[in-house]
C-alpha cells in the first residue's frame, strides 16, 4: 500500500468528504464540522487549520475554486469544489483508513513503553487519576450516545461515537485492572534494579 493510500491528516479527508457532498466555502466547512460534532474527531481548535488544509489540498489538485462570493464586508468567500482526482484520492484513503489499522504513535502507549523509570506507587496513583478522568469521560460519552439515539439519529451517524465508547470503556477496564495490580502487589518493579539491568547498548 503506498504511502498515497492514506490520508496526510483526518482534517484533509474530512474536508474533502464534506465537498463530495456539495461546492463549498471555509467557513460553512467548519461550521459544519462542528455542527455535526466532527471536532471530536478532527481537530480544528485553530482557527486557521482548515485554511492551511485546503491550501494543501489546493496545491495537490484534491479541490479547485468553484467561485468566489462577494461579501458585505471583509474579503469575497471562496466556494471550493471536488476534483476527480479529489473523488479519487478520498475513496482510496477511505479504503485504507478502513481496512488497514494506521501505524499511530499515541502519548499514553508511550509513557507506558518508560514508566519503569518510575515508583509503582506514583504509577498507581497518576493512572486512578487518569481512571476517573475516563469514568467521566465514558459516561458524557454514554449519555450522548443515548440521546442521538433517541433524536432518532441513523446509526450511521454514530459509528465514530459508537467506537469513543468502546475503546474508552475498553480502556478504563484495563487501567482500573492495573491500578489494582499495582494496589495488591502483583505488579510491582524496583526502579533501580529496573535502570541497572538495561541491556548495553
Amino acid at each position: 500500500m503506498t504511502q498515497d493510500s492514506r490520508p496526510r491528516s483526518p482534517l484533509a479527508m474530512v474536508l474533502l468528504a464534506l465537498l463530495a457532498e456539495e461546492p463549498m466555502h471555509a467557513y460553512r466547512m467548519q461550521r459544519l464540522i462542528k455542527t455535526r460534532r466532527k471536532d471530536d474527531v478532527v481537530n480544528v481548535a485553530r482557527s486557521n487549520s482548515v485554511y492551511q488544509a485546503i491550501e494543501r489540498l489546493l496545491r495537490d489538485g484534491l479541490i479547485e475554486v468553484r467561485e468566489k462570493l462577494a461579501a458585505d464586508t471583509g474579503p469575497a468567500r471562496i466556494v471550493y469544489a471536488l476534483t476527480d482526482d479529489g473523488r479519487a484520492a478520498l475513496n482510496r484513503w477511505m479504503d485504507a483508513a478502513l481496512a488497514t489499522p494506521a501505524r499511530e504513535f499515541p502519548e499514553f502507549r508511550a509513557v507506558l513503553a518508560v514508566v519503569a523509570i518510575t515508583g509503582p506507587d506514583l504509577v498507581a496513583g497518576r493512572l486512578a487519576e487518569r481512571a476517573e478522568a475516563l469514568a467521566a469521560t465514558l459516561d458524557v460519552a454514554e449519555r450522548e450516545e443515548r440521546t442521538s439515539r433517541e433524536w432518532g439519529l441513523p446509526r450511521v451517524l454514530l459509528l465514530e461515537h459508537e467506537h469513543l465508547v468502546a475503546v474508552t470503556r475498553a480502556e478504563l477496564t484495563w487501567v482500573r485492572g492495573v491500578v489494582d495490580d499495582l494496589r495488591s502487589g502483583a505488579l510491582t518493579w524496583d526502579t533501580e534494579e529496573m535502570l541497572a539491568s538495561r541491556p548495553p547498548e
